[in-house]
C-alpha cells in the first residue's frame, strides 16, 4: 500500500536540492498533490520542492491537518535546517496554509496564496449546495465532477492531457472525503488579528475568470489584513490556474520580486 494511503506525506520530485529554499505546496480539495506537476520543473530552478499529499480517506480536522503539515516541514528542516521556507497554498490548500502560518509565523520566509478557498462562504449558493451533496448517490459523482469541470478551470487554457488529469484526480477522491473537506470549508475561520501577525512578505494570486469562487474579492480582503501583502490578478485565468499553459509560477514570483537572491541563482546545469 502506498505511503500516501496511510498518512499525509510530502511528494518529492526527482531533483532534491537541499541547498535551495524549501518550497512547500499545499494542494486543493483533491489533496493528491499531483496537479502541481506542470509547475514543478519551473520551480526547481530556484527551490527544493515538496508537495503535500493526503490519504484519499483522510477525515481529519483543520487542527490535525495543520499539525501534520508542520511535522512534515520540521522533518525536512532536520535534514537541512539553515534555509528559508516558502509556504504556498492553493484553493483548499490556501485555507490550510493560513492555519499553518498562524501556528508558527516565524517558520516561513514567504507566503503565497492562490485562489484561497476562504472565499467559499462568500458563495451562498455553493455553501448551501455543499450541505446537500450527501443526497447524491455515489454512482452519480462521476457525472457531477464532469459538470463541475468548467467551473474549476478555464478549459481552453489547459492542455488536453492536463484536463484529463484534472478530471481523473477529481474522481479519485471518495465522496465521503469530498463531503468532509466541504464541511471543513464551511466552518473555516482564521482570526484577523492572527493574520496581522504574519509580517513576512505575502503574495496573493487570483484568477479574474474564476467561476467557482470570488477569488479576486477574497485576496483584496486578505491583503487589507496582512501587513506586508501584494496582489496579482491573472486576467484570463480560472480557479485551477496553475494547470494553464501560459502560467509559470516561478516566473510570477520572479516578476513580483518575491525571490531571495539565493533562489534566483541558476545552476550551470539548468
Amino acid at each position: 500500500m502506498p505511503e500516501v494511503e496511510l498518512s499525509p506525506c510530502f511528494l518529492t520530485p526527482k531533483r532534491v536540492q537541499p541547498e535551495y529554499p524549501l518550497f512547500v505546496y499545499l494542494p486543493g480539495m483533491d489533496g493528491t498533490g499531483q496537479l502541481l506537476r506542470s509547475q514543478t520543473a519551473g520551480l526547481e530552478v530556484g527551490f527544493d520542492v515538496r508537495c503535500l499529499a493526503l490519504p484519499r480517506k483522510d477525515l481529519t480536522t483543520w487542527d490535525v491537518l495543520t499539525k501534520n503539515v508542520l511535522n512534515l516541514i520540521h522533518a525536512e528542516l532536520e535534514k537541512s535546517s539553515h534555509r528559508s521556507v516558502y509556504l504556498c497554498g492553493e484553493s483548499f490548500g490556501g485555507c490550510l496554509a493560513m492555519k499553518v502560518a498562524i501556528q508558527t509565523p516565524q517558520l516561513f520566509k514567504r507566503i503565497i496564496l492562490i485562489n484561497p478557498a476562504s472565499a467559499f462562504q462568500l458563495r451562498p449558493w455553493l455553501n448551501s449546495a455543499s450541505q446537500l451533496t450527501y443526497l447524491v448517490p455515489e454512482h452519480l459523482y462521476e457525472v457531477g465532477t464532469l459538470g463541475l469541470l468548467p467551473f474549476l478551470a478555464s478549459l481552453p487554457r489547459i492542455s488536453r492531457s492536463d484536463r484529463h488529469e484534472l478530471l481523473k484526480t477529481m474522481r479519485s477522491v471518495p465522496p465521503a472525503t469530498v463531503l468532509w473537506r466541504l464541511s471543513l470549508l464551511r466552518e473555516f475561520h482564521v482570526d484577523d488579528d492572527q493574520l496581522r501577525r504574519l509580517t513576512q512578505p505575502a503574495l496573493l494570486i487570483a484568477g479574474a475568470s474564476d467561476r467557482l469562487l470570488p477569488s479576486v474579492s477574497e485576496i483584496r480582503r486578505i491583503a487589507d489584513i496582512l501587513p506586508n501583502a501584494k496582489m496579482m490578478v491573472l486576467p484570463d485565468s480560472g480557479h485551477a490556474c496553475l494547470l494553464e499553459k501560459d502560467i509559470n509560477l516561478y516566473e510570477i514570483l520572479k516578476s513580483q520580486n518575491f525571490l531571495e537572491s539565493k533562489s534566483q541563482t541558476v545552476k550551470s546545469s539548468v
